[in-house]
């Protein structure tokens, strides 16, 4: 990614660096060759491109941690992440002791950038996470990283035809035209990376894609010999928002990034003004419009920042500008946040390298609720990678729009894309399928309502469920865990069945099971003991099932599902999203309560369960918040903590299979959305 939009050696990095600076100044202001003085001073003006082919021929010699420092810098500025790379890892091997905690986090991008991804979070666990107290933290953002990256490609991308051997990028679309920046022929070389200064370009929509046109000018008054980038147009497109370099330098002789407000008189851009927050002393950066056109959004180093860059907002009334507010934790981290963009929905995009992604900059998204930003999503593949992506914008009608990358196998330097989203962002866990078929081994014929157990290692029974009538049964559990299937049927012996499930998102497990039968069975594979306990199992079945009849025809609220026993009661409703007990719910659970009293060896599991409109883990928490709910008053009401136990089920066992979900009308989604009250013993 080309970086004038991080031309300053930002204040906050300063600080971070202050160590190496001294260490620097001790070590190596005397006795430095002219080689070494005249790299050290194009580093230190951020001509990057220029020092690196220098310290390249300097480091052949001398690798002190000055040069290895300065030459992975320069190659990390320039967005050389593979060579960086080779110099940071140098750089810490030799030199551990002085290395901070920043240069650790530029390490682990280039590591992420090349593919290394275990290896670049066993770094952030150990040497930076770890440090912070974050761990469990950190750990939920690896795991949500892996669901966002099991979803597989969310878009279908195309690099456009206009894309140069420079970088290219800030794509949006103005009316049937695209505006882009891209460097210029005509103006002098930005010595950090090479390339000329930047400016507004113009092409029909059709033909960037097709490259049947030349780009033009976008416009005289508003290309000047400064960057210009980064544009955001208001929906009636007479006024338009840009960044371009402060002409006025700081002390430090660096020209900080400004914003612009521009109006559409007469067929031409005019009443260019630099907006009342700009200062010579940092940037700000990269606007963007929210629905209403009443707020503006923007990047900025300005003091008050938590980290180099941090995304800002400055209400418009009536043309005037408020004071800048910083968006705060949850969208800005110590490190580097720009290129907000607001969708048409509401939702806040922006890139960074402080939120847990793939590496470098990525592209995340931000729901607005109650007030405020939620905690922001990596928008996944294939427009995050492990490069810099940016400048991203969508429209979330057409679900189409742009955005820019520096990644491998692009026609220049930073390359624009054009998007279109396939996929929706349903962040879920890794889950498998284990179904089959239960048989009889020798008939082959099909066994209905088997019962099929399914455990886990350390056999704890996690579902319990009857074959249909095809002799089918299916379960959907976590990725990663080994499982074992018990299948059961009168008359004949148990099956059973191991699994060992990896990290395979949506695999089906065959966990099909043939059963032998007792009376087909061979007498002699029986021994006495085998013979003696199935009639005894028969025994005690029989006898278990007349105490059942017998407190049937007592309890006219108990009755029989299967192999479960339950108390019937009307509907418990809780209300949307939330698990605590209605007024009207009471007197259904006291009926319950009134059963268990009266049976005083009597428990109950309390099985809550949801329907499939949300996520699975969604569901699981909530269906296990209502069943605790229901147990809490369970106690309250008087009955002995160890009777009565909640278990929430989530989505699990429908009544009705809705799927897809859009299957199922209200009221069998209200089916599935129950409270069930098992006897477990009586």
């Amino acid at each position: 990614m080309i970086n004038h939009h991080d031309s300053s050696k930002m204040k906050n990095m300063k600080r971070l660096l202050l160590l190496l600076t001294i260490l620097f100044s001790v070590q190596y202001s005397f006795g430095q060759t002219p080689e070494v003085k005249l790299a050290n001073e194009y580093f230190d003006r951020a001509f990057y491109s220029e020092a690196i082919p220098m310290y390249e021929k300097i480091a052949k010699d001398d690798n002190s941690l000055e040069v290895t420092k300065n030459l992975a810098d320069s190659y990390y500025y320039t967005n050389d992440l593979e060579n960086a790379g080779k110099w940071y890892k140098t750089m810490i091997k030799k030199n551990p002791k002085y290395i901070t905690d920043e240069y650790y986090f530029r390490y682990i991008h280039t590591l992420k950038a090349v593919g290394k991804y275990a290896q670049a979070d066993s770094l952030s666990r150990t040497r930076i996470i770890v440090a912070k107290g974050s761990v469990k933290v950190f750990d939920k953002d690896v795991k949500t990283l892996e669901n966002i990256a099991g979803i597989g490609d969310r878009f279908e991308i195309e690099n456009l035809a206009i894309n140069t051997k420079n970088s290219d990028f800030g794509a949006v679309k103005y009316g049937e035209r695209l505006i882009y920046s891209s460097p210029t022929k005509e103006k002098k070389t930005y010595r950090w990376n090479g390339e000329n200064y930047l400016d507004f370009y113009t092409i029909p929509v059709f033909n960037a894609k097709s490259g049947d046109s030349i780009s033009e000018d976008f416009s005289k008054s508003i290309n000047t010999r400064m960057h210009e980038s980064n544009a955001v147009f208001t929906k009636n497109g007479k006024t338009m928002y840009f960044t371009r370099n402060n002409p006025t330098k700081d002390k430090n002789m660096i020209s900080h990034l400004q914003l612009y407000k521009a109006e559409f008189k007469k067929g031409q851009w005019t009443n260019i003004t630099a907006l009342p927050f700009n200062s010579p002393n940092y940037s700000t950066e990269h606007p963007a419009l929210s629905e209403d056109e009443e707020i503006l959004y923007f990047a900025s180093d300005m003091p008050g920042t938590l980290g180099s860059f941090d995304i800002f907002s400055v209400e418009i009334n009536g043309g005037k500008f408020g004071i800048p507010k910083n968006l705060g934790p949850v969208i800005n981290t110590i490190h580097k946040e720009q290129f907000p963009f607001i969708s048409n929905d509401g939702k806040l995009y922006f890139s960074s390298n402080g939120h847990h992604g793939f590496g470098s900059m990525d592209v995340f998204v931000s729901e607005f609720s109650n007030g405020k930003f939620e905690k922001p999503n990596n928008v996944g593949f294939p427009v995050n990678s492990g490069y810099d992506d940016f400048s991203f914008n969508m429209n979330f009608e057409t679900k189409e729009g742009y955005f820019a990358s520096n990644r491998p196998g692009g026609k220049g330097n930073d390359d624009i894309y054009q998007i279109k989203e396939i996929k929706p962002l349903v962040i879920e866990d890794c889950k498998q399928t284990i179904e089959g078929l239960i048989t009889d081994i020798d008939s082959k014929i099909i066994l209905v309502k088997a019962t099929v157990v399914l455990q886990d290692i350390d056999k704890k029974e996690i579902q319990r469920i009857e074959t249909d009538a095809e002799g089918k049964f299916s379960f959907t559990v976590p990725c990663e865990a080994d499982y074992i299937i018990i299948a059961s049927k009168e008359e004949y012996l148990d099956g059973t069945k191991s699994l060992k499930l990896f990290k395979d998102r949506n695999k089906i497990n065959d966990g099909s099971i043939a059963l032998k039968s007792v009376a087909n069975s061979d007498k002699e594979t029986l021994t006495e003991e085998q013979i003696a306990k199935k009639r005894e199992d028969k025994i005690a079945k029989a006898k278990k099932q007349e105490r059942i009849d017998h407190l049937m025809e007592k309890e006219k609220d108990v009755v029989q599902d299967n192999d479960r026993l339950m108390i019937k009661t009307d509907p418990i409703y809780f209300d949307y999203d939330l698990w605590y007990i209605r007024k009207e719910s009471k007197p259904i659970l006291n009926r319950v309560i009134e059963i268990m009293k009266k049976y005083p060896k009597m428990t109950v599991e309390i099985g809550s369960h949801t329907d499939v409109r949300a996520s699975d883990a969604y569901n699981n928490v909530l269906s296990e918040k209502r069943a605790a709910s229901t147990r809490r008053y369970f106690i309250s009401k008087g009955i002995e903590s160890d009777r009565v136990s909640a278990k929430g089920y989530g989505e699990t066992r429908p009544i009705v299979r809705c799927v897809p979900e859009d299957s199922c009308d209200e009221e069998q989604h209200e089916l599935n959305r129950r409270s069930e009250f098992v006897i477990q013993n009586f």
